[in-house]
C-alpha cells in the first residue's frame, strides 16, 4: 500500500536514522522529496518503496521543539493531514506545537515501542547488534581504515605513501615509483581509503586502452572496488539528454575514448568527480606553447576535480620538461613557468647534496653547511645544524630530525613520491639461461619471403608461427624446436611452477594443446579471449601447489599485473618488441617478496629476428638480468635501426653490432644520468623508514588480533549462512535454506573465504575477508539499519541480586550530524553508552557487563515474555527514562573528550600547514582553508550531537 505524503509532514528514514527528522517538500504521482534539515540533505524516493516512517506522537509523550523547549502531549489534532500537539510545557503552562516545529534532531525511542508491543528478538540478535556497534566505532576511529583491507602485502613504502596521501584533503600528487614497486597498488590504497572514509564518492580512472582491463581486474581483485567501464557503447545506453557519467560513481575509461569523442570528454568534465586517477601520465605530450589533445583532456579534468593522482614513469627518464608538465597538471598556479621551475631545481641541488651527507652519516662539507645556513632560518633547525656541525657525541637523532624538517619545508616532496629499487631493496636476483636453436627451413622460407617487408606489425617477425600458414592451424608445433625444448625443460623442472609467456593468444593455445598430446600435461591457459572468471580459475589452478598445473601458458596479457611470485621459472617463448613489455613479463615474478632467484629461460631461433632481438636485449640493454629504466627512451632513439636489423634477420651482421654498441652507449649514459640525478631527499620523503615500519607493525598487529572471524561466525549464525572448513585458515560459505534476506557479497553458489593475508595472497580464487571487505561493511550496515536485535528479554542467575529484579540494559548511541561537508563521523564516531539499571534505580552497568549477561542468559518463551512486559510496562518505561538520564550524564565528558581531541588534531594540522606554507609553496591554500572550515564545524557537530536509544534488553534475575 502506497503511503500518503503531504508537504509539511515529518517523516524519518528507517535506514539512516542519523539524518534526523525529515520534512516532506513535494510529492507527485511517483516520487516524494524529503528535506533533512539536520544534515542539509535532500532525498528523492519512489513512493512505493520509500524507507520512511511517519513520526506521530500520542498523549503522554514528551517532545522537543527546534527552539529547545519541551512539551508533554495531552492531545493531538489533525487538520489537512498535518498534526498539532497540545499539552503542557516545562513551566507548567498550556502550549501547542505544530509538527513542522519539531526538533530536527529529535530522538525516536523505537526500541521501546517494539519492546512494549512484545516485538522481541532472540538474544543472539541483541548480542550481534551490540558487537556490531563496537566494531563500527573501532573502524570509524582506525587510522588504517582502507589501507590494510586489500589483497596486498604490507610493504612499508606502499603503506607510507598511501597513509601520507590518503589522509590529506583532496590529494593532488604524482606517484613515480620505479617499475615493480607497485604504483597501481599505491593508487588503489589511496582510493580505497578515501572511498571508505567518505572523503571521495565519485572517482574517475583514465588509462591507456591497453590497461583498461588490468585496472578493472586490479581494483576488483585487490580492493573490491567495482568500477564501470565507460565507452561509446555504454554511453549510448543513457537516456537522451542525460550525462551518462552520472550513471555510476566509480568510472573507468580509456584516454583514447575521451580524446576521440570530444562530446563525451566534455560530459566527463561536467560530471563532477571527487578524485581523478590517470595512469601512464608520462605519455601526455606537452611543451611550452603547445600541448597534445591527450594532455589537454587530462588538464580539463584536473582543473574541475579536487583530488588528482597521476601515475608516471621515473620522471628523469623522459626529461625535466616532461616532469614539469606533470607537476603543472597538479597545480598550474604553483608551476606556471618551466624556466622558473629549472631555477628552483638548481637551488635544491646543494640541499639534496647536504641531505645525502646527513643520511649517509658523513661529515658535512663546508658547501653543505653554507647551503643549509642559507636555507633554514628556524631556530630549531639552526640548533640541530650546529650540533651536527660540531660533531660532538652521537648526533644521529639530530641528523634524522634535521632531514625530517628539510623534507617538510623544501623541494617538491609534498606533491611527488618516488621510491627506487636501490632505496627499497628486497628484490630477487635474475639469472639468464639462453638456448639457441636451429632455425627450421619452413620458418626460413617465410622470413625470407618478399611479403615480410610489408608486415603491418613487426612483432610478427618475433613470432614466426603466426606467419606460417601451411597445413593444419597448429602444425607449426610439430617442427618448431622450441616445442621440443619446452617439453624437455618442463620434464626437467617437474617439481617446479613454470610461467610461459608468448605474445599471441593463438600461440598460447597451440602450445598448451601440443603439451597435452605429447606429454599429458594439462597446462593452465591464460589469454585475452577468456572471460575474467575463466582467467581467475586458470590462475588459481596454476597457484594450487597440491593439485594445480605445473605450468601456465600466457599470452602477452599474462604480464597485465598478475602476481605469480610463487613461481621462480619464467620461459620467454618469444620476445616482445617493447622493452617495457619485457620488464612487465619478468615483473610477474620479480617482485618484493620473491623468495628465490628468478630463472629466466629464453629459447630463440638462430639466424632469425629472434636472435637479433635476444642480442639487442642482452648485450645492448642488459635487460634480462637487471631492470632497465632507460629501455623505453633508448628504444625510441634507435627504433629505425632496430627494425632494419630485425628485417635483415642476421644476428652476426655489422649493422647489428653497430646497433648494439649504440644501444649500450645510450643506455650507459642515461643510467649514469639517472644515478647522478638520484634525489636522496625525495627518496627519503617517499618512505620515511621510522613512520613506514611503525605503520607496518600496527597493521600486522591488527591482522593478528583475529577479532573478525568470531564476528563473522555470529553474522553467519544469525542470518542463516552455512559455513564449513575448507582447509587451514579457509572456509566455504553458502546460502542455507534458512537464510534471511540476501546476505551482502555472498554468491548464490557459495564462495571460499579466508581472513588470513598470506593465504589470500597465495590463493587468488579465495575471497580475502577483512573489516574493509564489502561483505563485512555491508553486513554492518544491514545490522544497524534494521530493527532486528533492538529489543530482547532474558533471565539470569546472579549472586548478590535478588530474584525477581528487573534490569533494563539500554544501549545508547551518541552521534553527530553526518554530512559530506562536516564529516561528523571523523570527529565524533557513533559512540556507545551502555546503562544497566533496575526498577529501584540502582545502576548495575559495572557489575553486570554485557558479555556476562549474554553468556549466562536464558531464553524466555514468548507467552511469558508478553505477560511480563504487559504487567511491568509502566515500570519499564520509568526505568528507560532513568537509564537515559544516566546516559545523558556521560555525554558532557564524551563530547568534551571528542572536542578536545578533534580541535587538537585540527589545530596541529593547521599550524603545521601554515608554517610549511611560509617556506614551501607546494602547500595549497585549499588544504589550509579546508581544515579551518573543519575547525569551525567541530563546534557545530558537538552542539548538534544526539543521544539516541538504539537497543534495550530486559533482564530478569532468578
Amino acid at each position: 500500500m502506497v503511503q500518503e505524503f503531504i508537504p509539511g509532514q515529518r517523516w524519518i528514514n528507517d535506514a539512516e536514522l542519523q539524518l534526523g527528522l525529515g520534512t516532506i517538500l513535494s510529492t507527485d504521482h511517483r516520487t516524494v522529496t524529503v528535506l533533512f534539515l539536520a544534515t542539509g540533505d535532500t532525498r528523492v524516493y519512489a513512493k512505493s518503496s520509500a524507507p520512511l516512517s511517519r513520526v506521530a506522537y500520542g498523549a503522554g509523550d514528551k517532545i522537543r521543539a527546534h527552539e529547545g523547549w519541551t512539551l508533554t502531549v495531552t492531545e493531538v489534532r489533525e487538520e489537512a493531514g498535518l498534526l498539532t500537539y497540545i499539552g503542557i510545557d516545562e513551566a507548567g503552562e498550556a502550549a501547542q506545537l505544530s509538527e513542522g516545529e519539531l526538533d530536527n534532531f529529535i530522538q525516536l525511542n523505537r526500541p521501546t515501542e517494539r519492546l512494549f508491543n512484545a516485538k522481541i528478538d532472540h538474544p543472539k540478535w541483541f548480542d550481534l547488534r551490540y558487537q556490531t556497534l563496537q566494531h563500527a566505532n573501532f573502524l570509524a576511529r582506525s587510522e588504517l581504515r582502507g589501507l590494510t583491507g586489500g589483497r596486498t602485502s604490507l610493504l612499508p613504502h606502499q603503506l607510507y605513501i598511501a597513509h601520507e596521501v590518503a589522509h590529506r584533503y583532496a590529494p593532488r600528487v604524482l606517484l613515480a615509483d620505479e617499475v615493480g614497486l607497485g604504483k597501481t597498488i599505491e593508487a588503489g590504497l589511496i582510493m580505497h581509503q578515501q572511498i571508505l572514509t567518505e572523503r571521495a564518492q565519485r572517482v574517475l580512472i583514465v588509462v591507456p586502452e591497453s590497461l583498461v582491463h588490468q585496472w578493472l581486474v586490479e581494483m576488483l581483485r585487490r580492493f573490491n572496488l567495482a568500477f564501470s567501464i565507460f565507452d561509446e557503447e555504454r554511453c549510448l545506453t543513457a537516456e537522451e539528454g542525460d550525462n551518462p557519467f552520472h550513471d555510476a560513481q566509480l568510472v573507468l575509461c580509456s584516454l583514447e575514448f575521451l580524446v576521440s569523442h570530444p562530446g563525451r570528454q566534455q560530459q566527463a568534465v561536467e560530471a563532477g568527480w571527487d578524485l581523478l586517477v590517470v595512469d601512464e601520465a608520462h605519455h601526455l605530450a606537452w611543451a611550452p606553447g603547445q600541448s597534445s589533445p591527450e594532455y589537454d583532456c587530462v588538464e580539463a579534468l584536473a582543473r574541475q576535480t579536487a583530488g588528482v593522482i597521476l601515475l608516471t614513469a621515473t620522471p628523469e627518464q623522459l626529461g625535466k620538461e616532461s616532469h614539469f608538465a606533470r607537476l603543472r597538471l597538479l597545480d598550474a598556479d604553483r608551476f606556471p613557468d618551466f624556466d622558473q621551475f629549472l631555477e628552483e631545481e638548481r637551488h635544491y641541488q646543494p640541499i639534496a647534496q647536504a641531505v645525502e651527507e646527513l643520511l649517509d652519516d658523513k661529515p658535512l662539507s663546508s658547501a653543505s653547511v653554507e647551503a643549509l645556513r642559507a636555507t633554514i632560518n628556524e631556530a630549531d633547525s639552526n640548533a640541530l645544524l650546529e650540533q651536527i656541525h660540531d660533531g660532538s657525541g652521537d648526533n644521529s637523532a639530530a641528523r634524522t630530525q634535521l632531514v625530517e624538517q628539510l623534507l617538510d619545508r623544501h623541494g617538491t616532496g609534498r606533491v611527488l613520491f618516488r621510491n627506487t629499487r636501490a632505496a627499497v631493496r628486497g628484490f630477487p636476483r635474475r639469472q639468464l639461461h639462453a638456448y639457441p636453436l636451429a632455425l627450421p627451413e619452413a620458418y626460413r622460407q617465410v622470413i625470407e619471403s618478399a611479403e615480410i617487408a610489408a608486415l603491418p606489425d613487426n612483432q610478427q617477425l618475433l613470432s614466426p608461427e603466426l606467419l606460417y600458414q601451411e597445413g593444419e592451424p597448429a602444425s607449426w608445433t610439430t617442427f618448431d624446436p622450441r616445442m621440443t625444448w619446452l617439453q624437455d625443460q618442463l620434464k626437467a623442472l617437474k617439481n617446479e611452477k613454470v610461467l610461459v609467456i608468448t605474445h599471441n593468444a593463438l600461440s598460447a593455445m597451440d602450445i598448451a594443446e601440443r603439451l597435452r598430446i605429447k606429454t599429458g600435461i594439462h597446462a593452465a591457459v591464460f589469454h585475452e579471449h577468456m572471460s575474467m572468471i575463466e582467467r581467475d580459475r586458470a590462475a588459481a589452478y596454476f597457484a594450487d601447489r597440491e593439485y594445480g598445473s605445473p605450468v601456465l601458458i600466457c599470452s602477452e596479457i599474462g604480464s597485465e599485473g598478475r602476481n605469480f611470485q610463487f613461481a621462480h621459472h619464467l620461459v620467454l617463448f618469444d620476445l616482445p618488441l617493447n622493452p617495457d613489455l619485457l620488464e612487465q613479463r619478468i615483473g610477474r615474478l620479480d617482485r618484493i617478496g620473491q623468495s628465490e632467484t628468478i630463472q629466466i629461460h629464453v629459447p630463440y631461433l638462430e639466424a632469425s629476428p629472434q636472435a637479433v632481438m635476444f642480442r639487442w636485449y642482452h648485450e645492448g640493454l642488459g635487460a634480462f638480468e637487471q631492470t632497465c629504466p632507460a629501455g623505453h627512451t633508448v628504444a625510441s632513439q634507435v627504433e629505425s635501426m632496430l627494425i632494419d636489423a630485425l628485417h635483415l634477420g642476421d644476428d652476426r651482421s655489422e649493422a647489428l653490432d653497430t646497433l648494439i654498441a649504440t644501444t649500450r652507449n645510450l643506455n650507459d649514459e642515461l643510467n649514469e644520468a639517472l644515478q647522478r640525478g638520484r634525489d636522496r631527499l625525495l627518496e627519503y620523503n617517499s618512505c620515511r623508514p621510522a613512520i613506514a615500519h611503525a605503520l607496518v607493525e600496527k597493521a600486522r598487529a591488527q591482522d593478528r588480533e583475529n577479532t573478525l572471524l568470531p564476528f563473522l561466525e555470529q553474522l553467519f549464525d544469525c542470518y542463516g549462512v552455512d559455513s564449513e572448513e575448507h582447509s587451514e585458515l579457509a572456509y566455504v560459505i553458502r546460502p542455507s535454506e534458512k537464510m534471511q534476506n540476501n546476505f551482502p557479497g555472498l554468491f548464490e553458489d557459495g564462495m571460499t573465504i579466508t581472513c588470513d593475508r598470506d593465504t589470500a595472497l597465495a590463493n587468488e580464487d579465495m575471497q580475502f575477508i577483512t573489516w574493509d571487505h564489502p561483505m563485512v561493511t555491508g553486513a554492518i550496515d544491514m545490522v544497524l539499519s534494521c530493527e532486528l536485535g533492538n529489543s530482547a528479554i532474558t533471565t539470569i542467575k546472579q549472586p548478590g541480586i535478588a530474584a525477581g529484579t528487573l534490569i533494563a540494559e539500554c544501549i545508547y548511541l551518541l552521534e553527530g550530524v553526518s554530512s559530506k561537508e562536516l564529516q561528523a563521523r571523523r570527529y565524533l564516531p557513533p559512540t556507545m553508552v551502555r546503562v544497566a539499571i533496575d526498577q529501584h534505580g540502582k545502576d548495575h552497568s559495572a557489575t553486570l557487563p554485557h558479555e556476562l549477561i549474554s553468556s549466562q542468559g536464558q531464553i524466555i518463551d514468548k507467552d511469558t515474555a508478553r505477560k511480563v512486559l504487559r504487567a511491568y510496562k509502566e515500570t519499564l518505561r520509568q526505568m528507560v527514562e532513568r537509564a537515559e538520564a544516566a546516559a545523558q550524564r556521560c555525554v558532557p565528558d564524551l563530547l568534551a573528550a571528542a572536542h578536545k581531541e578533534s580541535r587538537a588534531m585540527l589545530e596541529g594540522e593547521i599550524n603545521r600547514l601554515k608554517a610549511l606554507r611560509r617556506v614551501n609553496p607546494n602547500v595549497r591554500d585549499e588544504e589550509i582553508d579546508y581544515f579551518q572550515q573543519q575547525w569551525q564545524a567541530v563546534d557545530q557537530i558537538m552542539e548538534a550531537a544526539n543521544l539516541r536509544l538504539d537497543a534495550v534488553r530486559v533482564v530478569i534475575t532468578l
